[in-house]
């Protein structure tokens, strides 16, 4: 008995569920924009918009990063490390009179070599992804801070640090970060086989293996891109900040896993979109800038946060029971 192998059965996601999906999530955005505007004045002031959508957007560019990982079934808990560490490392770089131009391929090229070693510890060492991620969490905070010998790295060079504080048709620089993200990850996800092969892998293993999908290479991009996007969201957040600090950015990758949650990703695999951890993103980022104007706890922004995921893992749990 022979086995076809075709690379055509590759599931893709429901086009009809995803654009409800992120109808919904955009009208709840709307909602709390309009809410917050009845709630307190200095929410539709401009410095205030300007600062969500540049706090918003790397949260956004993380979380989809995130989210080509989770549809494999997957999980990296090291990006918000990798935001810290490649921060260090454009400062440190900059600092030594590297050109510009050289310093942001060499820290994405960091990134890049980051999520190599994370798939080689999934696909040849056969680590669990938690494991391997939360591995390089900690070592690349060690990492960092040895560089810096536990202090920080000014970055001087003006043309970088302005980057992240200009607008662009009135509209937030780090914000056209996010369309340039996000549409080539549209394409690469919705509109691609790679896309198909990512769902497959998330879907079944050994069935995505039967028909011919390339599991290990797969698992491999799936981690380089998530890698690639943090090490990205580095460079925007040490543009911003003017400092290279190995303790920034901590907690991001809970705000990134967040965000593709609430987006409708699921953590079991082979459920996800791009649209929607964007929109998560953006909605997480509106409540913590509603919660600071409206002088809310901090504390209580964590504990909604977790709620949310909570309450959004339980209804897919009921939506996976149900499609048995």
């Amino acid at each position: 008995m022979s086995v076809e192998t075709t690379t055509e059965s590759a599931p893709a996601p429901r086009k009809g569920t995803n654009i409800l999906l992120g109808l919904t999530l955009l009208g709840l955005l709307l909602a709390l924009w309009v809410a917050l505007g009845f709630a307190t004045n200095a929410f539709w002031s401009p410095n205030n918009i300007s600062n969500l959508l540049r706090q918003g957007a790397m949260t956004a560019i993380l979380a989809v990063g995130q989210t080509f990982v989770i549809i494999t079934a997957g999980i990296d808990l090291s990006v918000g490390a990798i935001v810290g560490f490649t921060s260090v490392i454009v400062a440190w770089l900059l600092q030594a009179g590297v050109p510009l131009w050289a310093s942001i391929i060499l820290t994405l090229l960091i990134g890049v070599a980051i999520g190599a070693f994370h798939g080689f510890g999934i696909v040849r060492m056969g680590l669990p992804p938690f494991i391997i991620t939360l591995a390089t969490l900690t070592s690349l905070r060690g990492i960092g801070l040895l560089i810096t010998n536990g202090s920080t790295i000014s970055i001087s060079h003006e043309g970088f640090t302005n980057f992240s504080r200009a607008d662009f048709l009135g509209i937030p620089s780090l914000f056209w970060m996010v369309i340039l993200v996000g549409i080539p990850a549209f394409i690469f996800l919705h509109l691609s086989r790679f896309g198909r092969y990512l769902f497959a892998v998330g879907s079944n293993k050994e069935a995505a293996r039967l028909s011919g999908v390339n599991v290990d290479r797969t698992i491999y991009l799936a981690y380089i891109l998530s890698a690639t996007c943090a090490a990205f969201v580095g460079l925007l957040l040490a543009s911003r900040i003017g400092i290279g600090n190995a303790t920034q950015a901590e907690g991001w990758e809970l705000q990134a896993i967040a965000s593709s949650v609430i987006g409708g990703t699921s953590l079991f695999g082979a459920v996800g979109s791009v649209h929607g951890p964007l929109l998560g993103a953006f909605i997480l980022a509106t409540i913590n800038n509603g919660a600071n104007l409206l002088n809310v706890n901090s504390f209580w922004q964590r504990i909604i946060t977790g709620l949310l995921i909570i309450i959004i893992v339980y209804f897919d749990q009921l939506r996976r029971r149900g499609s048995r």
